[in-house]
């Protein structure tokens, strides 16, 4: 079997051939990978699965914009520093100083959530592969070390642009949604649902969410997924429609310039798509890779 079989295989995932192709030259050339794509493509699972295929140990880090500097360096343990003094006895390597140490993998979750100052921290270690440290001086990446990265669309709440420089050091990967047939696929693997016609609805009312024109931000097959296993765990009228409201309310985003509830908005995704049998997808417009202008 070819290397991408196997982490299909090995990791469950459908489908994504080119990214995985993509991602494996990147890694296998020593370079920085920078993933991106709206919430719930899968970045993180074709990420960390390229780097667990290619036997490299990974360091994890959550961006988020309380994300400090210290933390992603290292820090002094106040206590020890009083007994010992500001030394290598003293301090708490961070996730890059340790993944730079170990010549392992930093994967960054979110880069673009992260405050500029603790970006800024990673250009010497993307470029030169060194990171000065207070008190400890400069840290060498040993052999090996490299930094995989993914953000969401700016255009998404709590996301930031990456400065020039620092999208600069990294090789960048698009990940959009997949096709409705793949998309089909993950949630039966994930519920392990034989009704095709609940999972082929289920399907078309998430991927409806995308094109609909009351709608800001779409749903990813996570949303799939979640429909078809709520509406297998309930009974009496409605299920479908139940299982709907309870998976798109919490991962869709209205349109701004719409004078209209968020029940009003999946009534009318309802009717449209399952009542009337209507192709969302089929009408055109946005192709759903992030949210509208």
């Amino acid at each position: 079997m070819t290397p991408v079989r196997d982490i299909q295989d090995e990791y469950g995932i459908i489908g994504r051939e080119r990214e995985l192709t993509t991602a494996l030259a990147v890694l296998g050339s020593g370079r920085h990978l920078l993933l991106e794509g709206p919430v719930g493509v899968g970045k993180t699972t074709v990420a960390l699965a390229v780097c667990a295929h290619l036997g490299r140990p990974t360091v994890r880090v959550d961006g988020d914009d309380r994300y400090s500097e210290s933390k992603l360096t290292g820090w002094f343990d106040p206590p020890l520093v009083l007994s010992r003094g500001y030394g290598p006895e003293s301090f708490f390597p961070g996730p890059l100083v340790q993944a730079m140490r170990d010549g392992a993998v930093l994967f960054i979750n979110e880069l673009n959530r992260m405050p500029e100052s603790v970006q800024n921290v990673l250009l010497p270690a993307l470029d030169e592969r060194i990171v000065s440290v207070p008190h400890i001086g400069v840290v060498h990446a040993a052999d090996g070390f490299q930094v995989v990265a993914t953000q969401n669309p700016v255009e998404y709440v709590a996301t930031g642009h990456l400065s020039e420089a620092l999208r600069d050091r990294f090789e960048h990967l698009a990940l959009g949604y997949q096709d409705a047939e793949e998309e089909a696929a993950i949630v039966r693997r994930e519920t392990g649902c034989g009704d095709d016609g609940l999972v082929g609805l289920a399907v078309r009312l998430t991927r409806a969410t995308r094109r609909h024109p009351r709608f800001r931000k779409g749903a990813s097959v996570r949303a799939a997924v979640a429909i078809v296993a709520v509406a297998a765990r309930l009974e009496g009228d409605d299920v479908l429609r139940r299982a709907m409201d309870a998976a798109l309310a919490t991962r869709v985003e209205l349109r701004d310039d719409i004078d209209i509830d968020m029940a009003s908005a999946l009534d009318e995704l309802y009717d449209q798509v399952v009542v009337r049998g209507e192709d969302v997808e089929a009408a055109g417009g946005d192709d759903g890779a992030g949210p509208k202008a």
